[in-house]
């Protein structure tokens, strides 16, 4: 009882501190040194974090240590309008021209489809432009490079080796029944993936994400896009878009590849009428906002939104502004000398990106280390923060949503920023920090939970309930009470070895952020690890219900089935609503529906109204 008290004593001093919305009380106690004292490298940070959403959070201090990326100039390397030497492959007319593909033993793929101009010289942060026409067959047998990032040990072999300004490509997978040399019989439903990384890294060319096996397993046509990241995606260094970088460029790249899907997916065997846009972490962080754009509205059908921080919120116009005019001043360039901006190098960019990165994290906002670089609301195409918008209904309702966690989301984060352990007392001060006045009741509620000596554990589960489960049930339920087609789930699958996932070093035998990938994209073996017969089984199922959710806007549907599913005999998965006790799918080895596991605590967060 005695240490409980120094909590609440500790707690309180910080709430004191941090109502002043001042670094330092009237006795001159800088709370700033007093945290970088408790736990130093974390708040006060000398160096950038790349947070790869799909595996875990690293330093960029190694850097130097590692092979430097390729960085392309547009154009160069592989030709691109040459035929591919005769070897066999579909080709199909597309409004721009004509495109060659690969057929491999799972699906005919097309890499590396221009779906916009380069985005480069004076277009570096302009809106994305229509393809150019071009003369001859598009060679689209190879992935193109990478957007522009960067990222560090031991995370590199999840890292594109070409990146580069010129990188607004999609990829189509298509499956093998698909006769192109014939007229096209019933068409089928498209599935479109972003990819997460935090706005900042991932690439749609990752080999975790290899559309071959959903696409096949599925009978769908699967595109995946490249969309502008950091700085060259999301900059703002004024207001008028004229003179200056307005932001929201990889929002609009997205909508730029959509709006092709929607004018070129027919010759692809594909339904525009049928689009499912689907997304992890920052991807689903992306279809969220698509479901807000009011333009986008008629760019797809419905949505399945995976592992989606809804209380990570996107930042301001004068935050994004702050955030640009820091970028500028790394540069040397005014702030309003978009001359200057634009005559950077793409190395100076990245480079400018990743200091500013450093130096943004205010103490009393700790969420900013998860998400430096993103969407802003600029009051036209972002109008609010999403949850705030599914709680009002300021979404498209219409659309089935599919939407769902990992049980333990937080793992990767509280252990990758954390690398040393948390005592109770630390603990406490960035709770304080983090929630200031609702901090007292978070740590009445939490640390009797957890009495170890580390309270990692504890963190992570707060970051679990408060940044993802919670606030997507939340919205679930809000959606339902509005009318809205909702299913829910929760991947909550626990490696039953001591095998550890290549790149979720964080997530050694946890259902953590991204576990669910290499199950959805059957992409297992990119992971360095075989699944067991029951995981395999898993894994087959859940290919059946995003495809079931795909052709028919029903997880649990039996229509148009394929045999391959119609195997799987796939446990019912109910619509999210109170009539049915608000079931969630329990995605594990012995899935099934089930009442939410954490309804009490997040119960608790929906009364506390901070999300």
């Amino acid at each position: 009882m005695e240490s409980w008290h120094r909590f609440l004593l500790l707690c309180t001093l910080s709430l004191a501190l941090a109502s002043r919305g001042a670094t330092k009380n009237d006795d001159g106690i800088d709370l700033v040194s007093f945290l970088r004292r408790i736990y130093p490298g974390l708040l006060v940070r000398d160096e950038p974090f790349i947070i790869n959403k799909d595996f875990e959070i690293n330093s960029l201090k190694e850097l130097g240590r590692r092979e430097v990326l390729s960085i392309t100039e547009p154009t160069k390397g592989k030709p691109v309008n040459q035929d591919t030497n005769g070897a066999a492959g579909p080709v199909v007319l597309t409004k721009d021209g004509q495109i060659k593909g690969v057929t491999v033993d799972k699906a005919h793929i097309f890499y590396g489809i221009p779906y916009a101009d380069p985005p480069v010289g004076a277009y570096r942060w302009k809106p994305p432009r229509p393809v150019s026409p071009r003369p001859g067959v598009y060679d689209a047998s190879f992935p193109r490079a990478s957007c522009m990032q960067a990222c560090s040990a031991p995370i590199t072999e999840e890292c594109p080796r070409i990146v580069s300004e010129d990188c607004l490509y999609l990829n189509i997978f298509v499956p093998l029944d698909v006769n192109f040399s014939s007229p096209l019989g019933s068409p089928l439903p498209v599935m479109v993936w972003i990819h997460g990384g935090d706005f900042i890294a991932g690439s749609a060319s990752k080999p975790l994400y290899d559309g071959r096996f959903i696409s096949n397993q599925t009978h769908t046509v699967v595109v995946s896009l490249e969309y502008r990241l950091g700085a060259f995606g999301f900059l703002v260094s004024g207001k008028d878009p004229h003179s200056s970088a307005a932001g929201n460029y990889g929002i609009l790249d997205q909508q730029a590849a959509l709006l092709w899907v929607q004018q070129n997916i027919p010759v692809f065997g594909g339904d525009p009428s049928k689009v499912t846009l689907f997304g992890e972490s920052a991807g689903a962080q992306s279809v969220s906002l698509h479901l807000m754009i009011q333009s986008s509205q008629p760019l797809f059908k419905q949505a399945v939104l995976q592992s989606l921080p809804f209380s990570i919120p996107l930042k301001t116009r004068h935050d994004a502004l702050k955030l640009g005019k820091d970028f500028a001043k790394q540069t040397k360039c005014s702030v309003s000398d978009i001359i200057c901006l634009l005559s950077l190098t793409p190395q100076a960019v990245l480079a400018a990106q990743m200091k500013t990165s450093s130096k943004v994290v205010n103490p009393f906002r700790f969420l900013e280390v998860f998400e430096t670089w993103g969407p802003h609301i600029d009051g036209e195409l972002i109008k609010e923060q999403a949850v705030t918008a599914f709680q009002k209904g300021h979404w498209q309702k219409e659309k089935p949503v599919l939407l769902g966690t990992t049980s333990e989301e937080g793992v990767i984060f509280a252990f990758g920023v954390f690398k040393k352990p948390v005592s109770a007392v630390e603990s406490t001060v960035y709770i304080t920090a983090i929630f200031k006045q609702h901090a007292l009741r978070i740590l009445r509620k939490y640390l009797p939970l957890y009495m170890e000596a580390d309270r990692r554990d504890m963190l992570a589960q707060i970051i679990t309930d408060y940044i993802f489960l919670c606030p997507s049930r939340r919205s679930a339920r809000a959606g339902t009470a509005a009318g809205s087609k909702v299913w829910m789930y929760v991947f909550d699958h626990v490696a039953s070895d001591h095998r550890v996932w290549s790149g979720l070093t964080f997530c050694y035998q946890h259902a953590c952020h991204g576990a669910e990938l290499p199950f959805l994209f059957d992409s297992a073996s990119v992971a360095n690890f075989t699944l067991s017969i029951p995981e395999k089984l898993l894994s087959n199922r859940m290919l059946c219900y995003w495809g079931a959710f795909a052709h028919t806007g029903d997880p649990s549907s039996r229509a148009q089935q394929t045999t391959f599913c119609r195997e799987q005999r796939l446990p019912v998965w109910p619509r999210y609503s109170d009539t049915s006790s608000w079931l969630v799918m329990n995605l594990t080895v012995r899935s099934h529906a089930q009442v939410g596991t954490r309804d009490h605590i997040c119960d608790f967060w929906d009364h506390l109204g901070i999300y």
